[in-house]
């Protein structure tokens, strides 16, 4: 299945937030260090691209262009539907920084495709839970229940972990986030365990008993935590914590610094209190 990307810019006066692009193309203008000579309108220090997940990181990211476009940096935004496609955009030079995951999905890419990514920053705090329509407790969950999980690898293991950490299954020690369907030992409510991409879990919600979906497709779904959610992770887990990620190359970048100056400025903090109403903080 291709992968598909929106290409928002900002801070040029164009705004091509409707437009789809393939990823392919998105590799067509070369990265924050190397000027575009083509349109002339890439330089060394004065833009960057930053790939992100649908939802609030392309909107967080979007607030923090406009702060960094007052400091002289113009911002891309390319919006991805899928957890594995930016990470990949970032490792190959299509990108300059990824914002959209925690650092143990992140650890998890670079050993599993011989990467070298790096946390530059801490971003956003948004923790996973379980969300249903039909239910709204553990103990109301019946035995044979369908419970849908994230398919990609940090993330499932994420979710396996906050259902045992519900008293829903038992896990091999020492597993992690690395945990797979595999690796539960205990099932004693005989949960079947449907893995599914992150996107769609928030549409599985009318039709299984539980969804264990991170919080950046629960927002941009429309889904409530305190009204279709009712068991989280802690504010303070490591996978709730979402980090800014760059290339090896680029980390001491001026660009990257004043972007990331940007993003955890007081104007772009005051934007997600405001506008997610604490199903994600900011984590300065």
């Amino acid at each position: 299945m291709q992968r598909r990307a929106f290409l928002r810019t900002l801070g040029t006066g164009l705004v091509a937030g409707g437009a789809l692009m393939m990823l392919g193309g998105c590799g067509k203008e070369a990265p924050a260090g190397e000027a575009g000579a083509a349109t002339g309108a890439r330089t060394a220090e004065t833009t960057i691209r930053v790939g992100v997940t649908a939802g609030p990181h392309a909107d967080i990211v979007t607030e923090a262009a406009k702060v960094a476009k007052e400091r002289g940096l113009t911002v891309e935004v390319v919006e991805f539907t899928d957890y594995v496609t930016p990470d990949t955009a970032l490792a190959d030079g299509k990108l300059d920084l990824a914002v959209y995951q925690h650092r143990p999905f992140l650890e998890n890419f670079n050993a599993k495709q011989n990467t070298d990514l790096k946390v530059v920053a801490d971003a956003v705090i948004q923790p996973m839970g379980f969300y249903s329509r039909r239910i709204k407790s553990v103990d109301a969950l019946p035995e044979g229940a369908r419970v849908a999980i994230p398919n990609d690898p940090s993330n499932g293991g994420r979710a396996l972990l906050l259902l045992e950490k519900a008293g829903l299954l038992v896990l091999e020690k020492n597993r992690g986030t690395e945990a797979t369907v595999a690796d539960i030992v205990e099932n004693p409510k005989k949960l079947n365990i449907l893995e599914l991409e992150a996107a769609q879990l928030p549409r599985s919600v009318d039709d299984l008993e539980i969804a264990v979906i991170p919080m950046n497709y629960v927002i941009s779904a429309g889904l409530s935590p305190e009204k279709d959610g009712f068991f989280f992770e802690d504010m303070q887990a490591p996978y709730a914590l979402i980090i800014i990620a760059s290339r090896p190359d680029n980390t001491e970048s001026a660009a990257v610094k004043t972007f990331v100056e940007s993003y955890r400025s007081p104007q772009v903090a005051e934007f997600v209190k405001a506008t997610f109403r604490g199903a994600v903080k900011p984590s300065w």
